[in-house]
C-alpha cells in the first residue's frame, strides 16, 4: 500500500531531482506542483516558505550542486515555474474583470433606456389616455363618477411607474452623486415597505462614474434583501472616507443568516450577496459580511481611493 505523502515533501522531492538532473520533465513536474497548489489554495507566500525550506534542507545534506552554484539556478527556475500557474490565473481573473465591468456598462446603459420607456413613453401613452377620458366625459355625462375613479386609478399607474422608473436610474445619480441617490432611494423603499432607513455620510465629493452606479446599485440590493427577505426593521447606512478608503456600511436589525449555508444553497439572497461581490470586483473593491440568525446582517465594502483626486470631472467619464 503507497503511503501518500504531504505537498512540502512532494515539492522538496522534486526540486532535488530537477537540481540533479535539469530537464523540461522537471520544469512540468514544477508546472503541475504549481496547480495542485491552487488546488489546495496556498497562497504565493505560503509557497515560497515552502520552496524556502526545501532548499534548505537540500543545502544541509550537502549536495554537490550548491559547490558550482547550480542548484540555486535550478531553484529560482523551478520556483518561477512552480508559480506560474498562479501568474495565469491571475491574469485570467484581470480578464475576468474587465469583461465584467464591460457588461454591467452595457447593463446600465440598457436600464437607462428601458428607465426612459416607462417615465417618458409609458407617461406620453397615459396621457393619451386621460385626454380621451376627458372627450368621453363630455359625451357620457351619466358616467362620471365612473370615469372619475378610472382617473384616479390612471394617477395611482402613473405615480407606480415614475417610481420604478427613478428607482431603476434616477437622474439624481447622474446629476448629483450617489450620495443623493441612495438619500432618494432610502426615502422610495422607506414608503414603500415602512422600513426605517437612516443614512449617514461623511464624505463629499463625486466618483467615477463606474464606481458611483455600483455603489448604487450595492446599497439598493442590500436595502432589497433587508426589506423582502431579512424582515428588518431599521437599516443604517454609513459612509466615510479613511486611509484612502472609501467605506461603506450597511447594517439591518433583521432575522440574520448563516452565510455557509446560504451560499451552498443557492438562495437568492446567497445570490443577491454574489451580484454585490462581482460589481466590487468589477471597480476594485472589496466585501466584508457579519451576519448569524437572530443577529442581523452588517455589509461593509471598501473602494481604494488613492487614485482617484477627487476631481468631480473624472466623475462623469
Amino acid at each position: 500500500m503507497k503511503l501518500e505523502t504531504s505537498f512540502e515533501d512532494d515539492y522538496r522531492s522534486a526540486l532535488s531531482e530537477y537540481a540533479e538532473r535539469s530537464g523540461e520533465a522537471g520544469l512540468g513536474r514544477a508546472y503541475e506542483l504549481g496547480r495542485k497548489a491552487m488546488t489546495e489554495r496556498k497562497g504565493l507566500v505560503e509557497i515560497v516558505a515552502i520552496h524556502h525550506q526545501a532548499l534548505q534542507r537540500i543545502l544541509r545534506e550537502g549536495r554537490k550542486e550548491k559547490r558550482n552554484g547550480g542548484l540555486l539556478r535550478a531553484s529560482a527556475d523551478f520556483l518561477t515555474e512552480s508559480l506560474s500557474p498562479y501568474e495565469m490565473a491571475h491574469r485570467g481573473f484581470q480578464d475576468a474583470v474587465k469583461a465584467l465591468r464591460q457588461f454591467n456598462e452595457i447593463l446600465e446603459e440598457e436600464i437607462k433606456r428601458i428607465a426612459y420607456a416607462v417615465h417618458d413613453e409609458a407617461g406620453q401613452v397615459l396621457v393619451a389616455v386621460h385626454l380621451a377620458l376627458a372627450s368621453l366625459a363630455a359625451e357620457l355625462p351619466d358616467k362620471q363618477q365612473q370615469i372619475r375613479e378610472l382617473e384616479g386609478l390612471l394617477n395611482k399607474v402613473e405615480q407606480q411607474l415614475r417610481r420604478y422608473s427613478h428607482e431603476l436610474r434616477p437622474t439624481v445619480l447622474d446629476d448629483l452623486g450617489w450620495i443623493p441617490a441612495i438619500r432618494f432611494l432610502a426615502e422610495s423603499v422607506s414608503k414603500r415597505t415602512h422600513l426605517l432607513i437612516q443614512v449617514k455620510a461623511a464624505f463629499a465629493g463625486r466618483l467615477p462614474g463606474a464606481i458611483e452606479t455600483a455603489l448604487y446599485r450595492i446599497v439598493q440590493e442590500a436595502l432589497t434583501n433587508a426589506s423582502k427577505h431579512a424582515k428588518a426593521t431599521r437599516v443604517l447606512i454609513q459612509v466615510r472616507r479613511e486611509d484612502g478608503t472609501l467605506r461603506c456600511s450597511i447594517r439591518d436589525d433583521g432575522e440574520g443568516f448563516d452565510i455557509r449555508a446560504t451560499h451552498a444553497e443557492g438562495k437568492r439572497r446567497g445570490l443577491g450577496l454574489i451580484g454585490i461581490q462581482e460589481r466590487l470586483n468589477a471597480v476594485g473593491g472589496t466585501l466584508s459580511i457579519n451576519s448569524a440568525p437572530g443577529r442581523g446582517t452588517k455589509l461593509l465594502i471598501r473602494i481604494p481611493l488613492e487614485d482617484f483626486n477627487g476631481d468631480s470631472s473624472r466623475s462623469r467619464r
